[in-house]
């Protein structure tokens, strides 16, 4: 019997525990989840036969360092920051791990390392990145199979609300976790635009506000998404001239984010006093209007938006308006725009989101330019069985499968899954799975 270690009971666990614990009778898996909170962890396994349930405080070197030691695989959906922990246990005790998180640089670090010992250490093994990174590979190497020339790039996703479920002027709910929607984008990004290198520094990713259109779903807005000039090497494209990964987003939610950006309401690096405050003097005094009586014509006036009050609704729909009272104490900005959006953004129970992932692929064949569309959407279930968690957990359990089942040799070392012998075999599962591409030469 072989033993599966699962690191994380949280939003994103759902449908990758499924997945494994509905293989374990059929492979004689024994499938331990291990989580800080004990209800998530019984919500996940409930009394399957096959599964156990541990609590766990995953910086406890001993406690952790046991489990990772009696599986034969780890796989971890933990914070990114706590990757590290279980990584280093799995090189001591020579386990193979798979995460769904970008590659930090502390792992990509230990990849001499986990080469030496043999071992697989797969981070990006989600949906952005994970999916992502499999479904181009996959469109490249069709291309270069009939000697074509891949000369642009760009590649979209978002995790979204489904048009079902969208009943706000942001046209947005969390779907994942919150707290990396407020950081989102805090280092800027760089990408490649015909031939040369464009930087986008934080106080301006979400004010390009640029469109593309989704066949099927609408117009949506996007912004460059990290540091897509880390994937060129990886992705094996010597002619490319433009490459660029972003984030799909409502041409509203990039308006109104582009405002708290602007007025420093996203930083955890601050302290503000609320106590006795409200969210109107909080914003007055992160804006730096002084005009109680005027103060959205101030605000439109700093953020030069006079002709369109667009921001204005988006605004007062949060309540930054009605003078609400923040709870008692200090805390950052962040932290004061996280709790009110946890409430105002939060997804009931029946409602559903939305994952849609978008590639434009540019080349030539034969001396004719084409450009090819591929797109994946995909709409949740409900709040617990959404989109999101399915396109994060299947590819996870899908590659664990297949190295459990020997299916596929895995590769050695610190890698994201770029080759063929991993990403022909996953996708090819995920499409049995409903998560396929729909592709047409535009």
């Amino acid at each position: 019997m072989s033993t599966i270690l699962v690191a994380g009971a949280g939003k994103s666990s759902v449908y990758l525990i499924q997945f494994l614990l509905s293989n374990a009778k059929k492979y004689k898996w024994h499938v331990i989840v291990a989580d800080g909170d004990k209800n998530a962890i019984a919500e996940k396994i409930g009394d399957h036969p096959n599964a156990e349930g541990i609590v766990l405080d995953i910086t406890k070197t001993s406690d952790r360092e046991a489990l990772v030691k009696r599986a034969d695989i780890v796989l971890s959906l933990m914070p990114p920051h706590l990757h590290v922990h279980l990584a280093k246990d799995c090189l001591k005790h020579k386990k193979n791990l798979i995460t769904s998180s970008y590659t930090s640089e502390e792992i990509k670090k230990m990849h001499d390392q986990v080469k030496a010992a043999g071992l697989m250490f797969m981070s990006e093994m989600g949906l952005d990145p994970g999916i992502d990174h499999m479904s181009l590979n996959k469109i490249i190497y069709s291309i270069y199979r009939v000697a074509g020339s891949v000369y642009s790039i760009k590649s979209y996703c978002g995790g979204l609300v489904a048009p079902e479920s969208d009943n706000n002027p942001w046209h947005y709910k969390f779907t994942w976790n919150p707290r990396n929607v407020i950081t989102a984008g805090l280092g800027g990004a760089k990408y490649l635009s015909n031939g040369k290198e464009v930087t986008v520094p934080y106080e301006e990713i979400f004010d390009h506000n640029k469109k593309i259109k989704v066949e099927g779903t609408g117009t949506y807005a996007y912004y460059p998404n990290r540091d897509s000039l880390d994937y060129l090497d990886s992705y094996h494209i010597p002619d490319i001239k433009t490459f660029m990964r972003a984030t799909l987003r409502h041409p509203a939610f990039c308006i109104g984010w582009d405002a708290f950006v602007r007025f420093g309401m996203t930083t955890y690096e601050d302290e503000f006093v609320k106590t006795g405050a409200t969210l109107t003097s909080w914003l007055m005094e992160k804006s730096g209007c002084d005009d109680r009586e005027n103060l959205k014509a101030q605000i439109l006036q700093k953020l030069g938006h006079e002709k369109d009050n667009k921001v204005i609704s988006l605004l007062n729909w949060l309540g930054f308006f009605d003078d609400i009272p923040l709870r008692p104490g200090k805390s950052s900005s962040g932290e004061i725009l996280l709790e009110l959006l946890n409430e105002k953004w939060n997804l009931a129970s029946a409602e559903k989101d939305m994952v849609i992932m978008q590639h434009e692929i540019e080349y030539v064949h034969k001396g004719k330019k084409s450009k090819l569309i591929s797109s994946m959407t995909l709409k949740g279930e409900n709040k617990a069985r959404s989109a999101m968690s399915k396109t994060v957990g299947y590819p996870m359990g899908i590659l664990a499968k297949l190295i459990l089942t020997k299916k596929i040799t895995p590769p050695i070392g610190c890698c994201i899954p770029n080759m063929p012998e991993v990403y022909k075999p996953v996708l090819s599962e995920l499409e049995h799975l409903g998560i396929e591409f729909k592709e047409y030469i535009e």
